[in-house]
């Protein structure tokens, strides 16, 4: 049973030295703290933000993103705010406390651009403010013309296969449906993009080419791939999965991970080469704004 605790916190938005190049957000926005979908490769687990601190729900956030925003709006708008980096806004007990959707509620009222990155098929609850958004939302200069909208919605994706995805993101919404809700939000004109983060190499790489066919069938805006990153006790919690479920790739991992927490460039430029041809041949676009793997 997952158990929630309700906390007040001092901050709530991120401000990043830099935007980022690939989801384009200035500012980040966790309303939880933890995540109960439990996903073996997040990055968190080796990092502060792990759950094995606990799930929280910060009560007080919406009062003090409205504040924060209200200094941003002064200073000039620079990206998007993203929500959310380090947990789902959008998981099961939000049902109950609805802090992201007074968080979107807050957002709307200063006209601040949100990118929205999701498991979560709940978001679709939210479709409501994320148009008032989309159409009004305040954009950097640089950002009007191309993305030139207030809203993007990413739904993130480790693979298609839905008894991996059992195993390796146990507490999550299905593929299936982060599709369907992906697509129903295409056809409200919201930018939507798949993002293939993180693939596990010998374990998803596999799905690459069929990744990219459901993107451009459900005609997403734009896919990211990124491969799985692992350090400190995420590195331990999943390669102990592999052993115990794909013990033929332990040794395999072991020695891509050994050094690093990131696969080795004879296997990551073979990859992204195939990415690259793959989005070619079917006419998907790679990243939001010309990024480029």
């Amino acid at each position: 049973m997952v158990v929630l605790r309700e906390v007040t916190v001092k901050t709530i938005l991120n401000v990043h030295k830099h935007r980022d190049s690939w989801f384009l957000d200035k500012y980040s926005v966790n309303p939880y703290s933890g995540c109960p979908y439990n996903c073996l490769y997040c990055y968190t687990r080796g990092s502060k933000y792990s759950s094995r601190t606990g799930l929280a729900v910060k009560i007080n956030a919406p009062q003090l993103l409205e504040r924060s925003l209200q200094k941003i709006k002064r200073l000039g708008v620079e990206g998007y705010i993203a929500l959310s980096t380090s947990t789902e806004a959008w998981n099961q007990f939000e049902k109950r406390y609805g802090i992201t959707r007074k968080i979107l509620e807050v957002i709307a009222l200063h006209k601040m651009p949100v990118h929205v990155l999701t498991k979560s098929p709940l978001v679709l609850r939210d479709t409501d403010l994320l148009l008032q958004i989309d159409k009004n939302a305040l954009l950097p200069d640089d950002l009007k013309k191309k993305p030139g909208r207030g809203v993007l919605i990413t739904f993130s994706f480790s693979t298609l296969d839905e008894n991996k995805a059992k195993l390796f993101e146990p507490g999550a919404p299905s593929p299936k449906e982060r599709l369907k809700a992906s697509k129903i939000l295409l056809d409200e004109g919201f930018m939507v993009g798949l993002a293939y983060m993180p693939i596990l190499p010998y374990i998803t790489d596999d799905e690459i080419e069929e990744m990219m066919m459901t993107a451009r069938d459900i005609g997403a805006s734009y896919v990211f791939f990124a491969l799985l990153t692992l350090y400190g006790k995420g590195k331990e919690d999943f390669l102990y999965l592999v052993k115990k479920r794909y013990r033929n790739l332990y040794a395999r991992y072991r020695l891509m991970y050994r050094e690093r927490s990131f696969p080795p460039r004879t296997y990551s430029n073979v990859f992204y080469r195939k990415v690259k041809n793959l989005a070619q041949k079917y006419g998907v676009k790679l990243g939001i704004k010309d990024h480029v793997i």
